[in-house]
């Protein structure tokens, strides 16, 4: 049983048995929505490979992504657009992510992990009921299930913006992924802004004169 088993090991010997790890992706990009991911696993599953999506390479993700479906008990994804995110915040856009992702389940979770610090207000759909949970600091390192929501978030996130730089071709989305790297910003202040740029972000860090946010 590796490390991130053990720590979900320490829910299930509470007599819980559906535990619900709950991550995003693309809360810090640039463009594009933001993508929740929810996963109920079975409790002596074994999963090889699994990480924080983070030190993962692409390859490795989209190679776990099936195989941690496959044997997921249940699993929902959730997102928030750029413009749920410009009219709220992106903290309560994440939320309005996870929330959908939860509500996506097919089962009712015991018990919720969410990545981060802060736990948002889960109500289960069918019945109204608040759903019991923690947060957990870099859960992603640390709880198998949310290391594998992890993964669903991020690759599902990740063909998004492949298929999003179809339609906005001269951003290079399907390396970037709408974060921002030096050729991003480069192609913004070249090309402008798109309908799916996050404005708000933009204004944090580029120059108006050089990248037109009309």
């Amino acid at each position: 049983m590796n490390v991130l088993s053990l720590f979900d090991k320490q829910y299930y010997q509470q007599n819980i048995r559906y535990l619900c790890g709950i991550d995003e992706a693309g809360r810090g990009a640039l463009a594009g929505p933001v993508v929740a991911a929810a996963l109920i696993l079975p409790r002596d599953i074994v999963l090889e490979g699994i990480n924080d999506s983070k030190k993962l390479t692409e390859k490795q993700r989209s190679d776990l992504e099936p195989v941690i479906k496959e044997k997921a008990l249940a699993y929902g994804i959730g997102l928030a657009d750029v413009e749920e995110i410009e009219r709220t915040n992106i903290l309560q856009a994440t939320f309005t992510a996870m929330k959908r992702a939860v509500d996506n389940l097919t089962l009712r979770p015991d018990f919720l992990l969410v990545d981060g610090r802060d736990f948002p207000r889960f109500v289960w759909p069918a019945s109204g009921e608040l759903l019991r949970g923690v947060s957990v600091v870099g859960g992603d390192a640390r709880s198998l299930s949310i290391a594998g929501a992890s993964i669903l978030a991020k690759v599902h996130r990740d063909r998004l913006m492949t298929d999003y730089s179809q339609q906005f071709d001269g951003y290079n989305w399907a390396r970037n992924k709408g974060y921002g790297t030096k050729e991003h910003i480069l192609r913004i202040r070249q090309n402008g802004a798109t309908p799916l740029h996050r404005k708000i972000f933009l204004r944090k860090i580029v120059e108006y004169e050089k990248a037109p946010l009309s």
